[in-house]
């Protein structure tokens, strides 16, 4: 059969045509905070996704968020019949077994095409994505809590070293309050009274805890006492500041930075900030060490730092749930995993931290990796949990500011706390 001239120029065009025009390209939309598309899209390490689009003959579609407002539109789109998005990123603070209810178990994507290296990943990261017996997320971006210490202020009072026993840090911030030889006051530990983190910190320093992973509360009764109750002996030999109940998150920053405090418990991916000239009086002189244990810990016990931290979870309605599995499958690699940390990102896998590129332009790296690896989250997700914190946080403040003691307000948290708790 003759063929014609326009059905020849038609068949010469689609085979001159490029591949893309060919094959139709599919695409992953994606809930995410912007920072999430930044630390794998610009920076040091470039685009890290280019490589996994080109395999998969796949486009992306980024839609951001702030935290709060991304949290609600995952949990709105999971809820539909189905959705166009295929990722999402989940705050450990959200992982209840309701949100678990409305995502894809991860169980037989581990199985079929498994992650590189999972044991790699924090331990106490991937135990928070259990929800049910089934892992909803895959951990890609954490906040690990460490302790600051302004060096030329601890020198000013003749100390030399940061402290490695819980009993010599409450000492050294008693040494180091009051006012410098320039005159401005100083506080020896600067902390908000407003987060559960911080007092779990110093209950895990005697062993003990808030609320378990498993839901047990106050598993050592007598350990959160001891720490209520340092708390409460700085309040009082003027080691926190009189300010404390008013003190804010971002205030520990500031206060470090301008010699107002010697200590303060912040995120190691502060340090660099910290020691910025442009913004530090201190730039150089502000290190971090693991928050130290308490001599009068069971024997063995380790810190166990507070770590917040996002998780890259599909919706269960998801439309292509195999594409999104290879591209969680792709983020999650070991080089992936480097190049984002070299663009910003909070590497969750241990092993990065020992890279010698990446380590060699984080001082704190062996530090920090030792703290996220035995860090756990400050306590598990559950419906009533913010309840539960603005309880222990009340407690903990009417402790600390003299209106009750330490050993009620420990009390009074466990009877107002323990209704509020998953069955």
């Amino acid at each position: 059969m003759a063929m014609s001239r326009r059905l020849l120029l038609g068949s010469a065009a689609l085979l001159a045509a490029p591949r893309t025009l060919r094959a139709q390209s599919r695409k992953l939309d994606i809930l995410s905070h912007r920072v999430h598309q930044a630390v794998l899209t610009q920076g040091a390490a470039g685009d890290l996704t280019e490589a996994w689009r080109r395999a998969r003959n796949a486009e992306i579609g980024w839609t951001t968020f702030d935290i709060g407002p991304l949290q609600d539109r995952l949990l709105r789109e999971a809820s539909l019949p189905q959705t166009d998005y295929g990722v999402g990123y989940l705050l450990n603070s959200r992982a209840t077994a309701q949100t678990a209810n409305l995502l894809e178990p991860l169980e037989d994507h581990l199985r079929s095409e498994p992650i590189e290296a999972l044991d790699d990943i924090a331990p106490g990261l991937r135990a928070a994505m259990v929800v049910g017996g089934r892992t909803i997320g895959i951990p890609v971006r954490h906040a690990t809590n460490g302790l600051f210490c302004n060096m030329a202020l601890l020198e000013e009072r003749g100390i030399t070293a940061p402290p490695t026993s819980f009993e010599e840090f409450l000492d050294q911030c008693r040494r180091v309050a009051g006012r410098r030889s320039d005159g401005p006051p100083l506080a020896g530990l600067v902390m908000t009274a407003a987060l559960a983190a911080y007092p779990v910190i110093f209950a895990r320093a005697f062993g003990g805890d808030f609320i378990t992973e498993d839901y047990r509360l106050l598993p050592d009764h007598e350990a959160m006492v001891k720490a209520i109750s340092a708390i409460r002996g700085l309040f009082e030999s003027g080691g926190l500041p009189r300010s404390y109940a008013n003190i804010t998150n971002e205030d520990q920053a500031t206060w470090l930075m301008q010699g107002r405090a010697a200590f303060a418990i912040l995120p190691f991916a502060r340090h660099a900030q910290l020691n910025r000239p442009d913004q530090s009086r201190f730039a150089g002189r502000i290190q971090a060490v693991e928050f130290p244990v308490s001599s009068t810990a069971p024997a063995g016990t380790r810190m166990a730092t507070t770590v917040e931290f996002w998780s890259m979870s599909i919706p269960r309605n998801a439309r292509d749930k195999g594409l999104a599995w290879s591209f969680i499958q792709a983020m999650s690699s070991k080089s992936v995993t480097l190049g984002a940390a070299r663009n910003g990102n909070g590497p969750v896998r241990v092993s990065t931290y020992a890279d010698p590129g990446f380590a060699a332009e984080n001082a704190v790296a062996a530090i920090e990796a030792a703290a996220l690896s035995r860090a756990r989250i400050p306590f598990p997700a559950f419906p009533e949990a913010n309840r539960a914190e603005a309880i222990f946080v009340e407690e903990v403040q009417s402790a600390v500011l003299g209106r009750k003691t330490p050993a009620q307000a420990v009390e009074d948290t466990a009877s107002r706390v323990r209704s509020l708790l998953p069955a």
